[in-house]
């Protein structure tokens, strides 16, 4: 007989797992009972914090499914949780041999996404983390927050590289993990992965290595011997110029009459003109011939060379006329190799214009950088760059050595081309590294324009030049000697004027006149001559180049953007009526004291908006004018209400940014799709990523009612003396260069040129005490320190005013010298030995610290700050030895690199990203570069 067993008891899965739930859920709102069908938010009075601990307390639990906020909006009760974790498990589970489901497994990646949370909770410094929770709405981490992550997460070797691009692709720690492999050590990031690798397409030859390693460093004799020479080539130059200058002058003003004093001028100015512009061009055949791509070694004697012709060309008055046909002309002379009805724009010019190629009817835009040469650990590389015909390069392309572009083929703005990269004909190509694109990036279509317009253009510019602006120089001088009789003494032998007290007092009132009234002068003339100028161009219309209507556009251009004077009023409640009296449309302005940082320029400024609300940065350039080869158009350009534009962002015509948007630094403006509204925009080609964090959110109630009206007042008469004292530091320099030069002129009858190799030496040596010690001295009273503040804080307001009273624009006489080290060390930068500065740009510098043997690029930026809406933020950079920083690089505050590294041409390392030693980042933002072959 059977014996009877009891019927098996039955269990719901559903309700173990809610009771379970509901224990953990009242745990955390310290109650003791909650009721399953409560929803969470508006019943039980959670937030999105309280469950993010509900969530991180059930992923403790092995006999609970993984719960993530997305699961908690989606299901907001306890028993609506837990029913979806039962069907999804039933849906999920396989059958086995016998008929019974197998126990739930693992989903791919998840022990990547705990590796992650892991790493992510000892960055915020939390005990856990969910996997679902958005890095930045949920988490509130930031940038510099999730860089610092990044950091971690590459030091470990069973995770993949994980780059910003990606953090802002895949917010949460699961959607990071499931972006990679299951086993993903030692995997590329998938940001990293989408990178274009180097074409195999013919490009032309690089310069040819021996090897990929950095030259082992100069020795302290090389570098001394180089440097000496420097300066004396320097002194030769400039003692021949004054020497030339003041023998013109004299025989100019000996002639009969007002009519023979004007053609002496004349004949003088066009003799010294014509001699100025044929110098480098004469040193570039005598000392260097022809370029050749090839290796330079740094700080030796054909460096040496190189750095004489780079710094002839880089000054050469020529600049003057770009783009203009004399200054592909000019080009052509140095030996490049230029086509019928090309435009160049970029005031950069190309230093090795033998490997410069380009084909007819190309246009180079504004602030493009192709000098066919780069600084790389210790040695100086040539290369070709080749533009076929028909080709466009847009604003602030970077156009690195052994590169190409095919026939009719097109470069994005903000973009660059890297070694060993070509554009196949007819496409076009965005981003850093560029890549290929849809974006048509010509706007304006190209007219018909005959040589014989461009020649007598051209011929309108040298005449102008010789009959009008440097005679009216000229006599400009003889007024200023005429009234101040005493310093006209110094033209005529006879006592030493400058040995009585009344040359002092008569110097002293004739720059001050000089310099302010300059001043006066010149805000009547960028407020009125540019709006009657403006009325004569229709916006809208297309213009053929080289015209009448060209050479209104180019005044405009020039005569509203006056550096002087956006460094004087940025920063500043200043800023902004001046922009307006200049012709900005600034929407009934909301005064916020930052609105505008001290660099902004534009094209045409009645043709720019900015919508009330916005903020920007610094570095901000606004395009009105689109240009082909041959014609021109005036378009206008708004910028939205309520953004914030970070540094160096180029904005274009057709950009497509609409109201509320965060543009981050060096982010390439969009100029198709739909308009973006709400959204944070990162990178070049650029991506989206959120408006804001909450970590910022906590000064948002100082920019509202009586707070802000009250901290905006004390912020504008603390600018107010700041600039005030700006104006008493460059007026007292002037004043001392004017004493130097006058003192020069009259010893130059007793010593002859000595005199003027003794002014140089004095102007310079005087300059960089002068400025150091300004700067030394506000240190001193207010160190620059790590900040993250409100723009309304006062150690924000002290900081602006380190800004102002450090403005100084000579260090780049110093570019590719030993000297530019000595006076960044001077200035407070903790710098290495034999570092070689081609054109770097340090902003605080007493936060940077540089190891020996570095190599700086030309525009290679070291911000140790960032603004963002309302906060200020400032923090260290530390450089190691041996660090290459490319061409147009920027290195945000925050951020390490290792011994050995390299940052690729136009390059953004985004705060806080920690570069490894001997690695290679490009991208921006920047990211671990893919393995390719060499250029």
């Amino acid at each position: 007989m059977r014996s009877e067993t009891p019927a098996a008891e039955t269990c719901d899965p559903a309700a173990d797992t809610e009771g379970k739930l509901a224990d953990v859920l009242a745990g955390v709102l310290r109650t003791e009972h909650v009721p399953v069908d409560g929803d969470f938010f508006t019943e039980l009075g959670a937030d999105s914090m309280v469950m993010a601990q509900f969530c991180a307390r059930v992923r403790k639990r092995d006999d609970l499914p993984t719960v993530s906020m997305k699961d908690i909006y989606q299901h907001s009760s306890i028993r609506g949780l837990a029913t979806a974790f039962a069907d999804s498990a039933s849906a999920r589970a396989p059958a086995t041999t016998d008929g019974t489901a197998d126990s739930l497994t693992d989903p791919p990646g998840a022990e990547t996404e705990g590796q992650l949370a892991d790493i992510l909770a000892g960055v915020l410094r939390a005990e856990h983390v969910p996997v679902d929770g958005d890095f930045f709405t949920e988490l509130g981490a930031d940038s510099m927050v999730m860089a610092q992550f990044c950091a971690r997460v590459r030091k470990r070797d069973d995770l993949p590289t994980v780059s910003m691009k990606d953090i802002y692709r895949h917010s949460t720690v699961r959607s990071l993990a499931a972006a990679f492999p299951r086993s993903a050590a030692n995997v590329q990031s998938p940001a990293a992965a989408q990178t274009p690798t180097r074409s195999s397409s013919p490009v032309p030859a690089g310069p040819d290595r021996d090897s990929d390693e950095p030259r082992p460093p100069a020795g302290a004799r090389q570098h001394a011997l180089c440097g000496t020479a420097q300066l004396l080539a320097f002194l030769v130059f400039s003692a021949l110029g004054a020497t030339i200058t003041v023998l013109g002058y004299e025989w100019a003003v000996e002639g009969t009459g007002t009519v023979g004093v004007y053609l002496r001028a004349v004949l003088c100015s066009a003799v010294f003109f014509l001699g100025v512009c044929a110098l480098p061009i004469a040193a570039k055949w005598l000392l260097i011939g022809r370029f050749t791509p090839r290796r330079i070694p740094i700080w030796s004697a054909a460096y040496f060379r190189f750095w004489c012709v780079k710094s002839l060309i880089r000054t050469s008055p020529v600049r003057l006329f770009t783009g203009s046909p004399l200054y592909a002309l000019y080009l052509r002379a140095l030996g490049a190799h230029i086509g019928k009805g090309v435009t160049i724009l970029t005031r950069t010019a190309p230093v090795c214009t033998d490997l410069l190629s380009i084909g007819d009817g190309t246009v180079v835009r504004k602030d493009a950088l192709l000098s066919c040469y780069r600084a790389d650990g210790g040695w100086i590389e040539t290369g070709h760059v080749v533009l076929g015909r028909d080709v466009t390069v847009s604003e602030q392309a970077v156009i690195d050595i052994g590169t190409s572009m095919g026939d009719d083929s097109q470069l994005g703005h903000a973009s660059s081309l890297h070694s060993g990269q070509t554009i196949p004909a007819g496409q076009s190509w965005h981003g850093t590294p560029a890549q290929p694109t849809t974006t048509d990036f010509r706007a304006v279509e190209p007219v018909a324009c005959r040589a014989r317009r461009r020649v007598l253009f051209s011929l309108s510019q040298l005449l102008g030049l010789v009959l009008v602006y440097l005679p009216l120089t000229l006599a400009g001088a003889s007024l200023v000697l005429t009234a101040v009789p005493r310093l006209n003494t110094v033209f005529t032998p006879g006592p030493l004027a400058f040995t009585h007290p009344t040359f002092y007092v008569e110097a002293l009132f004739a720059s001050l006149v000089a310099f302010f009234g300059g001043i006066v002068v010149g805000l009547l003339m960028v407020s009125t001559l540019p709006r009657l100028l403006g009325l004569a161009i229709e916006p809208g219309r297309t213009y053929p180049l080289y015209g009448i209507h060209h050479s209104l556009q180019r005044t405009i251009t020039r005569l509203t953007n006056v550096k002087f004077f956006t460094t004087l009023f940025g920063d500043s409640s200043a800023i902004v009526h001046y922009l307006q009296g200049v012709g900005y449309d600034l929407c009934r302005v909301q005064q916020t004291g930052s609105n505008f940082g001290s660099l902004v320029k534009h094209d045409i400024p009645q043709l720019s908006t900015v919508g009330r609300g916005t903020m920007i940065a610094d570095g901000l350039s606004i395009i009105n004018v689109d240009f082909s080869s041959s014609s021109f158009r005036l378009t206008p350009t708004s910028i939205g209400p309520s953004n914030f534009l970070g540094n160096r962002i180029v904005y274009p015509t057709r950009g497509r940014t609409g109201e509320n948007c965060l543009l981050a630094t060096k982010v390439m403006v969009p100029i198709d799709g739909p308009e973006r509204e709400g959204v944070g925009l990162l990178g070049s080609p650029c991506f989206e990523i959120p408006r804001s964090v909450m970590r910022d959110a906590r000064f948002d109630h100082l920019a509202h009612g009586d707070e802000l009206r009250r901290r905006l007042a004390a912020k504008n008469r603390h600018n107010t003396l700041t600039a005030s004292m700006h104006l008493l530091v460059r007026w007292v320099h002037f004043f001392a260069l004017t004493l130097i030069t006058m003192a020069a002129i009259e010893l130059y009858h007793s010593i002859g040129v000595v005199s003027f190799v003794l002014a140089s030496l004095l102007t310079w040596v005087f300059t960089v005490v002068y400025f150091t010690l300004v700067e030394r001295t506000v240190i001193h009273i207010q160190p620059v320190k790590p900040l993250y503040c409100s723009i309304y804080d006062p150690d924000f307001w002290r900081h602006e005013r380190f800004w102002k009273l450090s403005s100084h624009h000579y260090m780049h006489v110093f570019n590719g010298t030993p000297f530019k080290p000595m006076v960044w060390r001077l200035l407070g930068v903790q710098m290495g030995r034999r570092v070689f500065d081609d054109g770097c740009i340090i902003t605080e510098r007493t936060l940077v610290h540089l190891g020996d043997d570095c190599t700086l690029n030309a525009n290679s930026v070291i911000q140790c700050h960032s603004q963002e809406d309302g906060a200020f933020k400032c923090d260290r950079v530390s450089i190691g030895a041996g660090v290459t920083l490319g061409v147009n690089t920027l290195t945000h505050y925050g951020t390490r690199i290792g011994d050995g590294a390299r940052l690729d041409a136009d390059t953004f390392l985004m705060k806080g990203e920690e570069v490894p030693p001997l690695a290679r980042w490009e991208g921006n933002p920047a990211r671990e570069a893919a393995a390719v072959g060499k250029g």
